[in-house]
């Protein structure tokens, strides 16, 4: 076998080992969740304990409501499902998108709602909170798109 026909024989092995390693890592890794379906409804009434603060939030302004049955879905801090986000001021923005914007962004969270309205009809929105200036606020709302 010529030198030449060596060196390729080797080149392929080393890709075929290479390929299968990166294979195996990336199979290995942390699972990381990208469908809304894989994060589950949770309902928040007068008995659920608040995760952080955005859930504390979200039921004391249900409580002062007087709608105190919603239902949250919470993403928190994932960036892959910031970019199935559509609200009025970000359309799938980027965590540098919401750095630009927001000045002194520390933090931010991503939460489905599912509420009844006054005349009894199911609405869903998410929202997206923002923690800058040692606060959290609504920095936009919209749908999470499938």
């Amino acid at each position: 076998m010529s030198k030449v026909g060596r060196y390729l024989i080797y080149f392929l092995i080393f890709d075929a080992v290479a390929f299968g390693a990166y294979l195996l890592l990336k199979s290995s890794g942390r699972e990381s969740r990208s469908s809304a379906a894989d994060y589950p409804w949770v309902t928040i009434d007068a008995a659920y304990v608040p995760k952080n603060a955005v859930e504390e939030f979200i039921k004391r302004d249900a409580e002062v409501r007087g709608a105190l049955s919603i239902e949250i879905r919470n993403y928190g801090h994932e960036a892959k499902m910031l970019a199935r986000f559509k609200g009025r001021r970000f359309a799938k923005p980027k965590e540098n998108v919401l750095a630009m914007i927001f000045k002194g962004l520390d933090d931010w969270m991503l939460v489905d709602l599912r509420y009844k309205t006054e005349n009894e009809r199911e609405a869903q929105r998410a929202v997206l909170y923002i923690f800058a200036e040692k606060q959290w606020k609504v920095g936009d709302t919209g749908v999470v798109l499938k």
